[in-house]
């Protein structure tokens, strides 16, 4: 996504067509997620799940539309580290005001749905044992402590990341992705892991619902990546073409270590691997052409693949794989555009498999190490300070019982057609329990 400012410009009725069409996209990758993680849980706290992801876009949008907007977008007042205040509750915005060519109400409602889902995903790292009281607290927290600056230092005016340092990252590589994955480690430490955690299986009781989310997520992250472009314009067209083809080639990358690894591909890993490759392309849809594209969407399936199975090796219980898949997934395609960036998309910047050399590799390192630091540490903090305040961990017996029944008084099953037998699939196989969770 190009930083914008709120120059003034005329209005272009196809830019704003496309971007008003690009934002209820992106909106519906939330209800998305929620039914993707919703499918991965254990019934007992499926609709938790679900509920997690809903208020993230009422809590979201209240924060945002209050100060969020105006700390990401308003004008530097730090040394690109975060914006003003001048527009704070969207004071001095009307319908007249532009941003570009498109009404800035407009960006800033396409920004809103950005901040949203990247709260949403945090989520999956410690589902079925967070109290829901202290992600109340947690999101809004995350939201202007983390999420603003990493924002303001990517696309705002002045932000450092892009206009000291020189990095790129067109639509949310390491605004959402990096962000969130880098987050969910943090509070999954905070937390802690699961009861049973390595020792039972804590298979996904809904496949289906798993594939329904995952398509839900392809379909929006079509108006995520190709809606950066902030118009109805060539760039958005190459974006989109490079998330097909990169969600792609990572469902295809997932399947071949599956088939290799476990001797059978599975519609748990076609999902996953899908995944994996939209994120790696969210960085660098804008950046390169469809060969980087697909090299890049492969190269996340296989890496992330085998990224979901750490978290057994260093005893982290991240439930959902949001650091196996989003940031593993966010490092990898905003590294690779150091390699596969072309003038063509840039309109300057090279990668070093073009005749970039070195330096634009080591700018993506350094903006990949700077995040990841500062979004681990603070939401460490954030996390530690909440627990101090009320804790953040559901009591042993609410996570016996599952989060559905004690914390909002009801379950997904009371009245529905799977039953019981829904906890664990006919013929799942183990691999799942043994290799890995369910993937972010």
């Amino acid at each position: 996504m190009t930083p914008v400012t709120l120059s003034a410009a005329r209005l272009d009725a196809g830019d704003t067509a496309w971007l008003l069409v690009a934002t209820a996209l992106v909106l519906l990758m939330t209800p998305g997620l929620a039914l993707f993680y919703g499918g991965m849980v254990r019934t007992k706290s499926v609709l938790n799940m679900l509920m997690m992801s809903f208020v993230s876009i009422a809590l979201v949008t209240v924060v945002w539309l209050g100060a969020g907007y105006s700390l990401a977008f308003g004008d530097d007042v730090s040394a690109g580290l975060i914006g003003d205040l001048h527009h704070l509750g969207m004071a001095g915005i009307g319908p007249d005001s532009l941003t570009g060519s498109v009404p800035t109400l407009l960006f800033a409602a396409f920004q809103l749905t950005f901040a949203v889902i990247a709260a949403a995903l945090i989520s999956g790292a410690i589902a079925d044992r967070m109290k829901f009281a202290a992600w109340l607290v947690f999101v809004p927290v995350w939201t202007l402590l983390v999420y603003v600056p990493v924002a303001h230092w990517v696309w705002g005016p002045g932000g450092w990341i892009t206009h000291s340092l020189g990095a790129l990252d067109f639509a949310g590589g390491l605004v959402v992705e990096t962000a969130c994955g880098a987050s969910g480690l943090a509070l999954a430490l905070v937390v802690g892991p699961r009861a049973g955690f390595k020792k039972d299986a804590m298979r996904p009781h809904n496949l289906p619902m798993v594939m329904l989310g995952a398509g839900l997520l392809w379909f929006g992250w079509l108006g995520f990546n190709g809606g950066s472009a902030l118009g109805a314009n060539g760039l958005a067209a190459a974006s989109i073409l490079n998330t097909l083809v990169a969600g792609s080639t990572g469902l295809l990358g997932w399947l071949f270590v599956e088939h290799r690894r476990d001797g059978h591909p599975t519609t748990f890993g076609a999902a996953s691997g899908a995944v994996a490759g939209l994120v790696a392309i969210t960085p660098a849809c804008g950046t390169v052409d469809i060969a980087g594209g697909a090299a890049v969407g492969l190269t996340a399936g296989v890496v992330c693949s085998y990224a979901v199975g750490w978290k057994f090796r260093f005893d982290y219980d991240d439930s959902l794989d949001v650091v196996g898949v989003h940031l593993v997934g966010g490092i990898v395609g905003t590294l690779l555009i150091g390699l596969f960036a072309t003038a063509t998309m840039t309109g300057g910047t090279e990668g070093l498999l073009h005749g970039g050399g070195l330096g634009p590799l080591a700018r993506q390192a350094v903006a990949v190490v700077a995040v990841v630091a500062y979004t681990f540490l603070m939401t460490y903090g954030i996390g530690k300070a909440i627990d101090r305040l009320m804790g953040v961990r559901a009591s042993a017996e609410e996570e016996l019982t599952g989060l559905d029944r004690t914390v909002h008084a009801e379950s997904a099953y009371d009245h529905g057609t799977l039953g019981h037998a829904a906890q664990q699939p006919p013929g799942l196989s183990t691999s799942l329990s043994k290799d890995r969770s369910p993937a972010a």
